[in-house]
């Protein structure tokens, strides 16, 4: 993990997370790691993860994969 930033990339936020705030994650897809920040916080600290620990993360959840 690291927090390498990347100013070109898309952030998605899960549908399940409403329009009021609160607390919630946003996540965008690079060509090499999974960049993941605060969404009350979008200029501040991210994280990017290798693709493949993502994948491990997802599928420990039962979820689909980016």
């Amino acid at each position: 993990m690291n927090t390498e930033q990347h100013p070109h990339l898309t952030w998605l936020k899960s549908s399940y997370s409403g329009d009021e705030g609160g607390e919630c994650v946003e996540v965008a897809p690079g060509s090499t790691a999974i960049h993941v920040r605060d969404s009350k916080e979008p200029g501040g600290a991210r994280l990017a993860f290798p693709r493949s620990a993502w994948s491990g993360f997802l599928s420990g959840l039962g979820h689909r994969h980016l």
